[in-house]
């Protein structure tokens, strides 16, 4: 029997009706690929015709998408973590010895369609790798007895859920407890508040706490959500950001994991407070593992009345939320990228303005805010203000969660008042003979040494929560190249100086690597950065070259001593563009071989 032969049916269920919505477009994808292991023409064919769009429209989502393809993955689609952490733990080997025992090279399907061994992008497993994903589900700890077993189970065939529960097991491993994660609410305590303050109050306690978004970028909540409740439409919007794509980072992994329900809380008194009615957790694909326990959550809301219609018996307090699945694309971490996808599209970052509290979702006025940000709300509407300035500093204030990994004794999750130094955090995960910290993941800022009684705090060291340690004994470089081709992959191609400078400086970091590289690259790197950083369309673009800039300026002896030549040597090797000619006109003469005067 055809494994296909159930589509048409499969598809059905999926729609629901002969008119389904084109906004579930991706979601409709996203279940078609885990079942199948790829997306059929003929599934195509029958959501073109079922959502009512034009074919070309829903291949181009599928391109767009990592963990969507046209041709079949394999019975076991496996995918190793590719974030720069990862690399240190000896993924890379692990993964060659995993192709090695399956006779299967990097992302080619093996001829018996068992298996695709590939890499993906940061799975958010760092303090806990190297890890992998297979069919969409997370495996830690990897080391080499596990990869053999691995290799025996797919051998065998055997069904990735009847694999050892212990495969799949993932800690929350959380370090350093403070405010965030010991004052925890009591659930509905946050709508409780709202219904004897009212919103106007709250808003005014949002203000006075000095909470700033913690995905990084630090926007002060208050007014982000003032501008969403004043904005008049048919309809509002909230969504959570749980598109934790920065490598790195992993902090939401855990919150989602141990503390939904004050996220889910946090949700429900924005809606409160702007008028909207529903709500969308977007989920990254790599955190597919979770959103079973998720939906267990949501459901046990909904039964106690803290979510659906009337919550906590108030007429008119109606609102409820669906998860949404990412399907690995870095750029909708980026909030009008994130809701294009939303809305079943490519996650291209939209041009701003109008912005999203106003044109948002669906074009309707949306507060999109990550999870540590909404937990952090509910937590003021029960504690109030004063709970949050106690700790951290005048411009930040309260506490910050990190994802520490890399080169030290205990990574996992730290939460610290804002204001504490790097010297500290790397003196209490276990951190010696440091040579660099990169803070904020890949698009974030490289610290040396000398600056480590630097601060964590907006106004001098920012960071979404990503903390990833790198001793004296790591190549620079290493972590440079890692970054680099991470961002040419990762950009949506959108604009001209994210979509080009990004791969002409992947390939200039390359050619340094390889040691052929000259001054001369090195100031062309410097240009090539700036132009991104001043004319990219979204932070992406602007933030993709700042390791670069940032290691070129604190680390130039990684660069130099990698240096071949004072003057210009091209990258372009002609006589190796040639092998392909030779090799098709059965020549290997001389006459076929430019001689290069040295």
């Amino acid at each position: 029997m055809d494994k296909f032969d159930s589509l048409d049916t499969f598809i059905g269920q999926l729609t629901g009706s002969a008119t389904a919505d084109p906004g579930q477009l991706l979601q409709y994808l996203y279940e078609i690929q885990y079942r199948y292991s790829c997306i059929p023409a003929r599934a195509v064919e029958l959501l073109a015709v079922r959502l009512g769009m034009p074919s070309a429209r829903i291949t181009g989502v599928i391109d767009y998408y990592s963990f969507l393809h046209k041709a079949p993955r394999g019975e076991f689609d496996i995918l190793f973590s590719d974030s720069i952490t990862d690399h240190m733990l000896g993924s890379r080997e692990l993964m060659q010895q995993l192709c090695e025992r399956l006779g299967v090279g990097k992302g080619i399907p093996r001829a018996d369609g068992r298996v695709t061994i590939d890499t993906t992008s940061c799975t958010g497993i760092c303090d806990q790798g190297p890890a992998l994903l297979v069919n969409g589900w997370t495996v830690a700890r990897l080391d080499a007895t596990r990869i053999d077993t691995i290799a025996d189970l797919v051998e065998a065939a055997t069904p990735v859920s009847d694999w050892p529960v212990e495969f799949f097991q993932v800690a929350d491993n959380i370090r350093r407890r403070d405010r965030l994660l010991t004052d925890t609410i009591i659930d509905g305590a946050a709508l409780q508040a709202l219904s004897l303050q009212g919103s106007d109050s709250l808003l005014d306690d949002l203000e006075r706490s000095g909470l700033r978004g913690r995905g990084g970028a630090g926007f002060r909540t208050a007014t982000k959500w003032r501008l969403c409740r004043a904005a008049e439409a048919a309809e509002h919007y909230v969504v959570c950001n749980a598109d934790e794509g920065e490598p790195g980072t992993f902090k939401d992994r855990i919150l989602l994991d141990s503390y939904a329900d004050q996220m889910f809380e946090g949700m429900t008194l924005c809606a409160g407070i702007i008028g909207a009615r529903q709500g969308y957790l977007y989920l990254r694909g790599e955190y597919r593992y979770l959103r079973e326990p998720l939906e267990a959550v949501l459901a046990r809301r909904r039964e106690a009345g803290l979510l659906g219609t009337a919550i906590q018996g108030r007429a008119g307090f109606d609102f409820d939320i669906e998860i949404h699945m990412g399907a690995g694309a870095y750029i909708c971490g980026e909030e009008s990228a994130l809701i294009e996808s939303l809305e079943g599209k490519r996650g291209i970052a939209r041009v701003r303005p109008p912005f999203p509290v106003t044109q948002g979702f669906r074009g309707q006025p949306t507060v999109v805010n990550n999870v540590e940000t909404f937990m952090k709300a509910a937590a003021i509407a029960v504690h109030g203000a004063a709970w949050m300035t106690a700790t951290g500093t005048p411009e930040s204030t309260g506490t910050k969660l990190l994802s520490i990994s890399g080169d030290c004794e205990r990574p996992g999750i730290y939460e610290y008042p804002f204001g504490v130094s790097i010297r500290q955090v790397l003196q209490d995960c276990g951190a010696v003979d440091v040579q660099a910290v990169q803070v904020a993941g890949a698009a974030g800022t490289t610290i040396a040494a000398a600056e480590f009684d630097r601060v964590l705090a907006f106004e001098d060291v920012s960071t979404g929560g990503s903390f990833m340690v790198f001793n004296a004994a790591r190549d620079m470089l290493d972590m440079v190249c890692n970054f680099a081709h991470f961002f040419a992959h990762e950009s949506c191609g959108f604009c001209t100086p994210c979509r080009v400078g990004g791969v002409l400086l992947r390939d200039l970091v390359d050619k340094v690597c390889a040691g052929r590289a000259s001054e001369f690259d090195l100031q062309e790197m410097r240009g090539i950065g700036k132009l991104m950083q001043q004319t990219s369309q979204c932070g992406l673009g602007t933030t993709a070259p700042n390791h670069v800039l940032n290691t070129l300026d604190k680390f130039p002896d990684s660069y130099r001593n990698r240096l071949r030549h004072s003057g210009f040597e091209p990258a372009f090797d002609l006589n190796a563009a040639l092998d392909e000619a030779r090799a098709i006109t059965g020549r290997s003469d001389t006459g076929t071989t430019i001689k290069v005067k040295s």
